[in-house]
């Protein structure tokens, strides 16, 4: 046990160790992820019975799952061999063209979840344009990785008016150009607006949606 210890703790395996957690924390991460996700659009709205409702959340897990994995395991990697080839330094663009060409491989097929985590991403990059509030999110102690930067909120002003710009332009794409939205906000928006425009009776009214 203590030469696994030892093997473990060696600085110089570190970087090949790193890629194995990054490849188990992918893994468990999506699955945290999806499944509930996955379980909960199945409920709301889900077709056939429970057997092929429970196949497609096991599929939608899966994918996220191992996608993940894949991608921080490749990801890893590439830094490591830019690193290797630079004698051993970090250049600022190792990160762009890591996560460049692993986005590529992993997430350039397009599928449904696939589609999901892009969008979730791109969503990000977007809003982090925005300028900034003056205190981080959290002045808690540093975590595990020892990093000290901490996400600093947007600039409450520029947030308004960008919550409203977004809704804005997604309220009329779904009336107008419903075809462009991704499908699962496309069914979240059909049952809270065009959903809530039918019923039969109270029924249909209060307990179920039709």
């Amino acid at each position: 046990m203590s030469s696994i210890i030892h093997w473990l703790s060696d600085p110089r395996m570190h970087d090949y160790l790193a890629i194995v957690k990054g490849a188990r924390n992918g893994f468990v991460y999506g699955v945290k992820v999806r499944f509930p996700h996955a379980l909960i659009m199945a409920i709301l709205f889900g077709r056939g019975d429970w057997k092929s409702r429970l196949l497609v959340i096991y599929k939608a897990t899966k994918q996220h799952a191992f996608n993940l994995a894949k991608f921080v395991s490749l990801y890893k990697i590439l830094l490591l061999l830019q690193r290797k080839a630079n004698g051993g330094k970090q250049r600022s663009a190792d990160t762009f063209v890591a996560g460049l060409l692993g986005g590529y491989v992993v997430f350039g097929d397009r599928s449904a979840v696939n589609e999901q985590i892009v969008l979730y991403v791109v969503s990000r990059v977007i809003a982090s344009f925005m300028p900034r509030a003056g205190s981080p999110y959290s002045k808690a102690p540093a975590g595990a990785s020892g990093s000290v930067v901490r996400p600093i909120p947007p600039d409450p002003r520029y947030f308004s008016v960008f919550a409203a710009l977004s809704w804005g332009a997604v309220m009329w794409l779904f009336q107008h150009r419903g075809e462009a939205i991704q499908p699962g906000m496309f069914n979240s928006m059909t049952y809270l607006y065009r959903d809530s425009e039918v019923w039969t009776d109270l029924r249909t009214l209060l307990w179920h949606n039709t």
